[in-house]
């Protein structure tokens, strides 16, 4: 007999339920926003801001907030991949950028977690700014799972009913 497996967010897979920065109020304050979550995997978006620009001649967004937005969608991505929410902190976060993103426009990463272990999680990322097939960043990361006593900060997610995720 088979079951299911449960995931800590499952109630929450599926279309941008969250604001993700109430968990992580830097995100927040990057204004990004979740897209997409599901078994392992996480979708996330970064409006284009004059703010974020890294290079004023050619308006084309700092990699550090690129750096970022693959990050919290990684450590997102993580998180969906559990049973139960621990916290999860960056071991190594290589990123490749294959071109410059596109002035003026909003910046998407996906990114899967293609293997939970006991104590590290392993993740593959790529952002894009117009299509997801040409993406103009790609990432390898790798993360501790358990790697704090304060638990994750998904642990206040509430499900759409109500009660714990």
């Amino acid at each position: 007999m088979s079951t299911e497996r449960q995931y800590a967010l499952g109630a929450l897979f599926g279309p941008a339920r969250f604001d993700i920065g109430q968990f992580t109020p830097y995100a927040g304050r990057l204004r990004m926003r979740v897209v997409e979550v599901g078994p392992g995997f996480a979708i996330l978006a970064l409006p284009y801001d004059e703010d974020l620009v890294g290079d004023p001649q050619r308006k084309v967004v700092f990699g550090g907030a690129v750096t970022a937005l693959i990050d919290q969608a990684s450590g997102l991505a993580v998180a969906c991949a559990m049973d139960a929410l621990l916290a999860i902190a960056t071991i190594d976060l290589r990123v490749d950028y294959l071109r410059a993103a596109a002035p003026g426009r909003e910046i998407v990463a996906r990114a899967d977690c293609y293997k939970l272990g006991h104590n590290v999680a392993f993740v593959r990322a790529t952002a894009w700014d117009t299509d997801p097939h040409d993406p103009f960043a790609s990432c390898l990361g790798t993360f501790m799972v358990g790697a704090g006593i304060g638990g994750s900060p998904f642990g206040g997610v509430k499900r759409p009913e109500g009660g714990q995720p």
